[in-house]
Order: structure tokens, then sequence, then C-alpha cells
């Protein structure tokens, strides 16, 4: 557990986020990634899922929302600086919020109707 607790370098954590997650970035401590949404049904659904991951990975992140979209900062407070336990947390977030079951090869899932103001409530990168 203290591995995890460790501090990275920001060059190993840049380093890290252009590899794995390119969308997120370090920024004043924090890496940070800003999810735009389609309004606020999409906002109030990103919020809900990073909340979950977030309570189930016992981490508690920043976050910003407004009418189309939420920003989502994390660090280990206790560590102060990120630690794997970020990096880990944000490719969890990054892969739900970001899923598309009808562009996964062989899903049964549809997904969303694309196109279609009703249905739409992340814009996908």
């Amino acid at each position: 557990m203290a591995t995890r607790e460790t501090p990275m370098a920001d060059s190993d954590v840049t380093a890290w986020l252009a590899q794995h997650l390119p969308s997120w970035q370090l920024n004043d401590g924090f890496i940070r990634r800003t999810y735009k949404t389609h309004g606020w049904k999409g906002t109030l659904m990103v919020i809900n899922t990073v909340g979950h991951l977030a309570e189930a990975a016992w981490h508690h992140p920043d976050l910003t929302a407004s009418y189309a979209w939420v920003e989502v900062r994390l660090v280990t407070h206790a560590a102060k600086g990120i630690t794997m336990k970020d990096l880990e947390l944000a490719r969890k977030i990054e892969e739900v919020v970001q899923w598309q079951p009808a562009k996964t090869p062989g899903s049964a899932l549809e997904g969303t109707p694309t196109g279609d103001a009703r249905f739409s409530y992340v814009k996908h990168d």
C-alpha cells in the first residue's frame, strides 16, 4: 500500500497520461479532464458515474460542473500529489464515461441514438 501513496514526479505523470489517457492533463497539482455534455441531464449522469466509481475506489475527486460540462480533478490528498490511485481511477472514469456500446465489436448493445437531442448526453471524443 505504501507504494501507491508515494507521489509521482510530474514528468512521470505527464508521460503516463500521454501514453494512456491523452485527454487528461496535469495542471495545478491535479490530473484533470473536462467532459462536455449535451445538457443538464448528461452533466448529472457524468457526475453520478464519477461519484459511483470514486466511492467504490474510496477516492474523492473534486468536481466542478455547469449546464453542459463536468470537470474532474484528482489528487491523493494524503500523499500531497498524484499517485497510481489517481491514474487508475482516471482510467476507469474515462473507460465508463466514454463507453459507446455501438462501437464495441461484437456488442449486442446498441447504445444511445446519435443525433437526437432527446437521447444524447455525453459528447464523446
